[in-house]
Parts: C-alpha cells; structure tokens; sequence
C-alpha cells in the first residue's frame, strides 16, 4: 500500500521525484558507460539502484539543510538540488565543473545548496553533520542536517561517536544508514553486529527500517525524522535498506554476489518500476507523463555528458586556488 502521506503529495511533487530518480538513473548509467571507454578519470562510485533513499529524504529538506554523502556521493548531489551538467564536468575534471574539476566525484559539493560533500573517507560525514547541526541549533535558524553513510560506514567509530554527541547535545540530526547489502565486497548480514535499529537504542535515538525500494517508505520516515529535529526533539537514526546495481567502484568484478541474485533484485525491486506501478495503479499520474519525464532527464543527461566533454580543464594558474579558506 502507498503510505499516508505519500497519497497526500500533489501531482507536481510525484512528477518532481519520478525526475530525479530518473535523473540520477540515467547520470549513473551515463557515468557507467562513460568510464568503461576511458572519458573519465579518477574512481568512481555508482548510486544506481538506491534512488528512492536519496530522493525520499530530500524531498524534506531546503537549501539552508545541510547534508554530508559518501564516497558513493552523485545521487544525493542530484537529490539536493546540483547542477547535473557542473556535476558532470566536475566527474570530467573540467575548469567550469562544480568544484572547479578539483574535487572530482568523491569529493563532489555545492554548499550553495546546502551539500557539504561526497567523502572519500569512510564515516567521514558524521562529525561533519553534527557541527552542521550544532550551527542550526545555535543560530535557531530551524535547519536539520543529515548524514549518509553505508552499512560499512556504519560501523566506523566516527558514526558511533556522531551519535553519542548528537544525542547529549539533542542536535537535530538525522542518520540514515543506507544498507545496500556490501561494504565493498563484504556482506552486512555478516559484518554488522547486532541491528542498526538496536544501535539507534544504544544511544537512546528513536531508529526505524524502511524499505530502500520504496520511495513512499522512505518519504514518510524522512518526513518523521526532520520533522522531530526540527522540532527540537533530537537526533533519528534510519536504516534503508536498498541495492546498488554495480560493483563498490567501476572495475569491480562483483564476485561476492551471484548474477541471479542482481537479476532478481533489478527486475522485483527496481525503485522507478515500483513507483511507476504505485503512481499509475492508483491514478495520481498516468503512464504517458512518465514516459516524458523519462525522456527529458534522459535527454538532459545525454546533454551534460557532451558538454562536459566539450569543456576545457583548468589551466595552471588554477594550481594553487581552493587550497585554503579565509574566514
């Protein structure tokens, strides 16, 4: 059953999140393909498969909110409101790109739209988000800050002690946990002990488990957790659980998981196909405005990826610039 809140959302709201799963889809893909001939340089990291976490989450959120991502960085970018064609020349490491093609994918950010930041450093976004959050708190500026990690990251002591101080310092934090099943290579059922939920207790945090596939799922327990922070009542913690749709990075020969296992997973718990059913099934949005949709944000993709081939590369005087901040 769609969820609650979910049948409330009016129809421009479904279509905004049907294109930015769409969006963050076809980047991924593009990024994919784009890799595999050689276009880019540098690691990266897909987000396909998880779309309905970041998009269920920021749905919530304004550009004053703050967030901090993962290695795994490009869906919540697009989630959070970034340029996808800077986002693709900065991927390019490209002069115009969105961090000036310095930072590249795992180190992706636009603090204009309150994104703080792919990490290359697993766990790395915790503390960040409890000193975001700390300012939100101190200003009274109502703001919430919400940090994404995986089901390794999880288990990293920053996280752990991101929850301690979010809590004695009743900071409106959110932790989602986005358990895609494989911390690079090792299974979550195997690594982690005890329950994220459990976890979440430990540290006296209201915690709840949402379905990743689900978009309304998670919607609805991000529309909990914020809405709780910025009422003052603290920090959450949520565990999505969800699947990402190619290797821990690009080159990854997957031989932790079985091939029957991706195919079962893409074809019954893909999260477009499984709001495209919802969405139709029950009459709020009807088959051909998807299929524009879709086209569009294939189109803008296709768009992003030749301009940020087109685009130049910073010259050397760019060398020392962005090294420093003056406060």
């Amino acid at each position: 059953m769609m969820s609650p809140s979910g049948m409330q959302l009016p129809r421009e709201e479904l279509v905004r999140a049907y294109r930015m799963m769409c969006d963050i889809r076809h980047f991924e893909d593009s990024v994919h393909d784009e890799f595999a001939a050689g276009s880019i340089p540098g690691f990266v990291h897909l987000y396909a498969g998880e779309e309905a976490s970041a998009v269920g989450f920021m749905m919530h959120l304004n550009d004053a909110d703050r967030i901090a991502s993962t290695h795994r960085g490009h869906g919540h970018c697009i989630a959070k409101g970034c340029d996808v064609k800077a986002m693709m020349k900065e991927i390019y490491g490209r002069a115009d790109g969105l961090c000036g093609g310095k930072g590249g994918s795992m180190h992706i950010a636009d603090l204009t739209k309150g994104m703080m930041g792919a990490n290359g450093i697993v766990g790395g976004g915790p503390p960040l988000i409890c000193g975001a959050a700390l300012s939100a708190k101190t200003l009274k500026t109502g703001g919430v800050a919400v940090a994404f990690v995986g089901d390794g990251g999880s288990n990293q002591g920053t996280t752990l002690e991101s929850y301690n101080l979010a809590k004695v310092w009743n900071l409106p934090a959110i932790f989602v946990v986005e358990d895609n099943r494989y911390a690079e290579s090792t299974a979550s059922a195997w690594s982690v002990g005890g329950s994220q939920l459990k976890r979440a207790e430990g540290f006296g945090m209201p915690g709840r488990k949402v379905d990743g596939h689900d978009f309304f799922d998670v919607y609805d327990a991000a529309a909990e957790a914020i809405g709780r922070a910025r009422n003052g009542e603290g920090p959450s913690l949520v565990h999505v659980e969800t699947y990402r749709y190619y290797g821990h990075f690009e080159g990854d020969a997957i031989t932790y998981r079985t091939p029957e296992e991706e195919e079962q997973m893409k074809t019954q718990k893909d999260c477009l196909k499984i709001f495209s059913q919802r969405v139709t099934e029950t009459g709020l949005l009807d088959a051909s405005a998807l299929e524009e949709v879709e086209a569009e944000s294939r189109s803008l993709i296709e768009q992003a990826v030749a301009e940020a081939k087109a685009a130049p590369a910073p010259g050397p005087d760019k060398l020392l610039t962005d090294v420093y901040v003056s406060y």
